[in-house]
């Protein structure tokens, strides 16, 4: 796998936070979201947008980003919350919930994507493949993932029908014939498409 040169920070301002958020796209569980605030020499070769790891190369760094970091911190927001007030807002949200975690506030604020509200009018920016750019925002990008998904591997116990532990919620063909075949957990989100051939989900 060829190493990627990622910029330290957008601007001068310090300290600066990257925010991302993992499991949009899928179709049970929470979303999650991180923000990091790294120092000034943070190097590894393999940091990157957490799509573009291995889950073993997501769990390494997540250890060395967890001890490395100025300030981390991770929230989530539930499917129940999705289904209220969408996956975009639900999203924007865990990363203000993540943000508001930092032991350090920072000055100003870089996120994963075109989306984003004013926090704590702190300044920000918005940067469409930001976690191919940014140290931070890779940083957050694997620390929402790897959250994630160790919460999807330890409620897959409970739902082991659902295949969790390989799919962490998102819509595979599995995941979708099981929810034909034994219909919806608490954990889906029933504003969804759940199934291939629905044209509504009936509250």
């Amino acid at each position: 796998m060829k190493t990627v040169k990622l910029k330290s920070f957008f601007g001068n301002i310090q300290p600066e936070a990257g925010c991302d958020e993992a499991g949009r796209g899928c179709l049970a569980g929470p979303v999650f979201a991180a923000a990091v605030i790294l120092p000034d020499n943070f190097e590894h070769l393999l940091l990157n947008d957490s799509k573009q790891l291995t889950e073993k190369q997501r769990n390494e760094l997540r250890i060395i980003i967890e001890n490395e970091s100025l300030a981390w911190a991770v929230a989530s927001v539930s499917n129940e919350e999705i289904d209220k007030i969408n996956i975009l807002n639900a999203s924007i949200l865990a990363m203000h919930k993540a943000l508001e975690k930092l032991t350090i506030q920072p000055e100003f604020i870089i996120v994963d994507g075109n989306r984003f509200k004013p926090y704590k009018n702190i300044a920000y920016k918005t940067i469409v493949k930001g976690d191919a750019t940014y140290k931070s925002i890779a940083a957050a990008s694997i620390l929402a993932k790897t959250h994630r998904d160790e919460f999807m591997e330890k409620i897959a116990v409970k739902y082991p029908q659902y295949d969790w532990r390989q799919n962490k919620g998102y819509p595979t063909k599995k995941h979708r014939a099981a929810i034909a075949q034994y219909g919806t957990t608490p954990l889906h989100r029933l504003s969804y498409k759940l199934l291939d051939t629905q044209i509504e989900i009936k509250f």
